[in-house]
């Protein structure tokens, strides 16, 4: 807790942010006339005295009785005692007049929609957020299902919500499933989580997700009717209180897509009960051995897979997929005798390079990030480690990081590679093409502009590169752009220059054929209110279609949630698809959200994309950041003759699609995150 924690409490309580400055001011300077503190904070000594006065009125600050006056802040805890009190006083009195307020309500004649509106709604505060789940455990009639780490589960149970369900007229009924990440750190805390809800006859059953797989994203999931979504990501350090910011929806289709893919993730795990009998014995189930020792493990290891006679299946790390990569002579080998390959691992711009030679002697498929490395041989033997097996350096920098366990139990092996099969049917092949070359090809030595035909409806399509230069600029430069930000009004995209300050995610999907979708690019930004068309979250989506001059990304369709640009985005789309489909949505059907490395959009509403007959239905898309932050500088010009300037501070990212069908996972070579964005157009000259 620090001072922004204080000032988040002062503004809580109806604070301005002025009132808020020169609270904080006074009291960690004491005494002071109001001249003085209007010098030292550098504001109008009018308005200073105005704050005071306020501030007094509210019983804040006091004052003497000499002239010209003196203030003092009254002490924090004295201002925590009056805001309290004040809070249980308007609470007293609104339940006084519940009744009443009910009575006329009902009087007013007014009726419910048959059909509530769905929409989202941002709720930012872990207060705030854990009073909503409250409020959804006591309207749940059948099931909830939670994702959950350890740490989120145990400050539920403090904040008084496990006592909710146990006061709930059918917890007996009510079906509690809850998905979490055990590890021999906090079993014994679930254990005694468990206990509590046997004895409170709660039906309440969790499990741990198989492989290691992450159990993201953090949600709440009610009778298939609602789902609040947690998008601030997980702290390295999950024993610090974070807070936390969520967005709750109750649009049919994203609360279905949801709830599959929990159903997915609960169908490949295993019961915690289970889980915790054998962490705390110390070892798996029957037939496995726990070996902490690197020396064993290699040599163990080495032994089976190259007695591997039909098939090895493996999934590792980014790093893990390298290393195996370097063995070029050992999978030479295993090709000749005829031993089947898989691999499935992060796929990230490092490893690219090696996944595609990797692909001449076996399968290779992109997987999202895995706690634990599994390794299956002849579907007989079993390794898992948290650390990769391939290298032994790795267990000499981290030999006290993790352990490596092998079985050659049957049913476990059996049940381990039923889980790695169905997770290698929904994985997606590395394409060689990947979102950099598409968004910076290499330089032309001819203007593809004038490969187009002069009456094409795509030639304004196309973007031409002219620059795209990296380490010219820095990233303190990006932030102080946008630090220092002045509004520029852009009315004529022909006249005027246009501005946007903020972030924006660019990723190239390839959906599966069961979404029925095209390959499709979808561009999120997120602008803040000194952009020239003020605050704004946009979306635009662009199909891979025929074109006079080849297959391109066409943009077919834009929304946004402001007004203002409209038009104007109809006039920088014309000639384009996306220009007869510009959509107007409100704030509560589509939201972008950014916080530290992520950025999560989502949206309510189905967009159809033009022409016919597609249509992307009301879907979720994350974008993660990895890697380094790298700063580039982008110039673009259009056919319209406009010239674009982009500067930004951005990371590779990795890409989830929320589909109404599945979950759809993204190499990390597929998408980009830039987290500070500085970006201007110029008019043609």
């Amino acid at each position: 807790m620090g001072e922004d924690s204080v000032r988040k409490v002062l503004k809580d309580f109806g604070l301005t942010d002025k009132e808020v400055e020169v609270y904080v001011f006074l009291a960690k300077h004491g005494i002071l006339k109001s001249r003085e503190v209007a010098r030292q904070i550098k504001k109008d000594k009018a308005q200073v005295l105005r704050i005071l006065k306020s501030l007094q009125n509210k019983g804040l600050i006091e004052s003497t009785l000499e002239a010209p006056k003196r203030f003092i802040a009254v002490p924090f805890e004295k201002v925590l005692d009056l805001f309290i009190k004040a809070k249980r006083d308007e609470a007293t009195l609104i339940e006084s007049i519940k009744k009443d307020l009910l009575l006329y309500w009902k009087s007013t004649g007014k009726t419910r929609p048959e059909a509530p509106l769905e929409k989202f709604v941002v709720i930012e505060g872990n207060n705030k957020i854990y009073s909503k789940i409250s409020q959804m455990i006591t309207e749940t009639k059948n099931q909830l299902s939670t994702i959950s780490t350890v740490p989120n589960l145990l400050r539920a149970d403090q904040l008084g919500l496990f006592d909710v369900v146990s006061s709930h007229p059918l917890r007996s009924k009510i079906q509690l499933r809850f998905l979490t990440e055990l590890s021999g750190q906090n079993s014994n805390a679930i254990n005694a989580l468990l206990e509590k809800t046997s004895k409170a006859r709660i039906n309440f059953r969790g499990k741990n997700p198989d492989l290691g797989l992450r159990p993201f994203p953090r949600m709440v999931i009610r009778d298939d009717e609602e789902v609040l979504l947690f998008i601030t990501p997980i702290a390295e350090d999950s024993s610090e209180i974070q807070m936390d910011t969520s967005l709750w929806t109750n649009c049919r289709t994203l609360v279905q897509t949801f709830s599959a893919v929990f159903e997915d993730l609960w169908r490949n795990a295993t019961e915690t009960q289970q889980e915790t009998v054998e962490v705390n014995n110390g070892h798996s189930p029957p037939k496995t051995f726990v070996i902490s020792e690197a020396e064993i493990v290699h040599k163990m290891y080495d032994e089976i897979i190259h007695s591997a006679k039909e098939e090895i299946t493996f999934m590792t790390s980014s790093q893990g997929l390298i290393d195996l990569w370097k063995n070029k002579t050992l999978l030479r080998d295993w090709t000749k005798k005829g031993v089947s390959i898989k691999i499935m691992a992060p796929t990230t711009v490092k490893n690219l390079k090696a996944i595609q030679q990797l692909l001449e002697y076996c399968e290779v498929r992109h997987v999202p990030e895995s706690r634990l490395r599994t390794t299956i041989v002849d579907g007989k033997h079993l390794f898992q480690s948290q650390n990769p097996i391939s290298g032994q350096d790795e267990f000499e920098k981290e030999p006290e990081s993790g352990y490596t366990f092998y079985t050659s139990d049957s049913a476990f092996v059996t049940k381990t590679k039923v889980v790695l099969n169905d997770i290698w049917k929904t994985a997606q092949t590395p394409s060689t093409v990947t979102l950099d070359s598409i968004l910076n090809p290499p330089a032309a030595s001819i203007d593809p502009f004038s490969k187009a035909k002069v009456d094409s409806p795509y030639m304004k399509s196309r973007i031409h590169i002219e620059e795209h230069e990296q380490g010219t600029i820095t990233e303190k430069d990006v932030l102080n752009k946008i630090l220092n930000a002045k509004r520029i009004i852009a009315k004529d995209p022909l006249k005027d220059l246009n501005t946007l300050y903020g972030s924006n995610a660019h990723a190239v999907i390839h959906p599966p054929e069961h979404f029925n979708l095209p390959n499709m690019m979808i561009n999120v930004w997120h602008c803040d209110k000194h952009s020239s068309w003020g605050a704004e979250d946009w979306l635009a989506v662009l199909l891979w279609l025929e074109t006079p001059i080849g297959y391109r990304y066409v943009p077919v369709a834009h929304v946004t949630d402001n007004p203002e640009p409209l038009e104007y985005r109809k006039t920088v789309w014309a000639g384009t698809p996306a220009g007869q489909n510009c959509q107007l949505v409100e704030k509560d059907q589509f939201q972008v959200q950014v916080h530290s490395n992520t950025l999560f959009a989502g949206w309510t509403e189905p967009i159809p994309l033009y022409p016919p007959p597609y249509i992307l239905p009301p879907s979720c898309i994350l974008f993660e950041g990895y890697g380094e932050l790298r700063t580039v500088v982008t110039r673009t010009r259009t056919p319209s003759g406009r010239t674009q300037v982009t500067e930004a501070n951005g990371f590779d990212a990795f890409v989830t699609f929320f589909h109404p069908a599945s979950k759809y996972s993204g190499p990390g070579t597929d998408g980009m995150f830039n987290r500070d964005v500085f970006f201007i157009a110029y008019p043609p000259p």
